[in-house]
């Protein structure tokens, strides 16, 4: 029976929902700070005439599409963009390979390999800072330097890497190769850690050979690791800057095929054309998100023909 002092009382709840916005809201701000505002501006000032002749300011000066319209035809946009893609993929396929067996080495549970050790070696290039690595390549490649020394001795020809595209362009995708495949091949490594190991035993009992295991069973299930893995490294490989501005002391040379997008882009900071600048921040962010979105659907696109043919997908 209720008592009649407790009739009509009420019950107080705790609610505990306001405290997850109050830990939420640092992020927001910091986001919008730093992030959204700057992008907002960006797009502002890329529909605006602002330069610098000598000591002179020009603008700002609202032109529309006429900055987009430059960078389109009057520049070797193009060009830039065929030499940024093509150095993330020199660099990218080969760190993706390698990863991808150093995980399923160290994962492999006949072996029983001790991982502590070489995550750290593997993951130490990602700490050394690209300014640093790119200056001691060219120390070492230039005409006179230690490699050419090398071969001297050895009764070879000098080769004068820095001023042949081939070798250029080689460079910057193995330096990005050093300093990333170690952070590929961890993340990979905890998505194959992540799967059941029941499911390769069943795949081994019924006589399947490893590179069976590893199509059938590994890769598919480690698909949104992979999303991830080339959707960030692309985005990395876009905004490749200070890897090339060192090596080729922000030239671009030979002949700028190791000229990059943001290469291009800080020539427009840099002469303080802050128009041309924000057109082309914002075509970088557009193509960013355009490629980004065609790498997750065409991933994603598997997933569902794999569930659809494969069996029903659990809800």
């Amino acid at each position: 029976m209720t008592s009649p002092a407790s009739v009509g009382k009420k019950v107080k709840s705790v609610s505990y929902g306001k405290w997850g916005y109050i830990f939420i809201t640092p992020f927001f701000i910091v986001f919008g700070l730093f992030s959204l505002v700057p992008l907002i501006w960006t797009f502002y000032n890329s529909f605006f005439e602002n330069y610098m002749v000598g000591l002179q300011h020009i603008g700002p000066k609202f032109v529309g599409l006429q900055n987009y319209i430059k960078v389109f035809t009057e520049s070797d946009l193009g060009k830039y963009l065929w030499n940024t893609v093509l150095i993330w993929i020199m660099g990218f396929i080969p760190q993706l390979i390698i990863s991808l067996l150093l995980a399923s080495l160290f994962t492999d549970m006949r072996l029983r390999l001790k991982t502590g050790f070489f995550k750290t070696v593997f993951y130490m290039p990602n700490l050394i800072m690209a300014a640093s690595l790119s200056m001691l390549f060219y120390v070492m490649f230039t005409d006179t330097g230690p490699v050419n020394v090398l071969l001297q001795s050895m009764g070879f020809e000098p080769v004068r890497f820095l001023s042949i595209p081939g070798t250029t362009r080689g460079l910057i995708a193995f330096m990005n190769f050093i300093m990333w495949f170690g952070n590929t091949t961890i993340l990979l490594m905890a998505g194959i850690m992540g799967i059941d190991p029941a499911l390769i035993e069943s795949a081994q009992i019924d006589g399947a050979k490893p590179f069976q295991v590893f199509r059938k069973i590994t890769l598919p299930l480690i698909r949104p690791i992979l999303v991830y893995v080339i959707i960030t490294s692309m985005i990395g490989g876009l905004q490749l800057f200070d890897v090339p501005q060192i090596l080729t002391v922000g030239e671009g040379s030979p002949d700028r095929t190791a000229m990059t997008l943001v290469m291009f882009l800080n020539r427009h900071l840099y002469s303080k054309n802050y128009g041309m600048a924000g057109a082309v921040s914002v075509i970088m962010f557009i193509l960013t998100g355009i490629l980004s979105l065609i790498v997750y659907r065409t991933m994603a696109r598997k997933d569902g023909k794999e569930d659809k043919h494969g069996g029903k997908k659990k809800k």
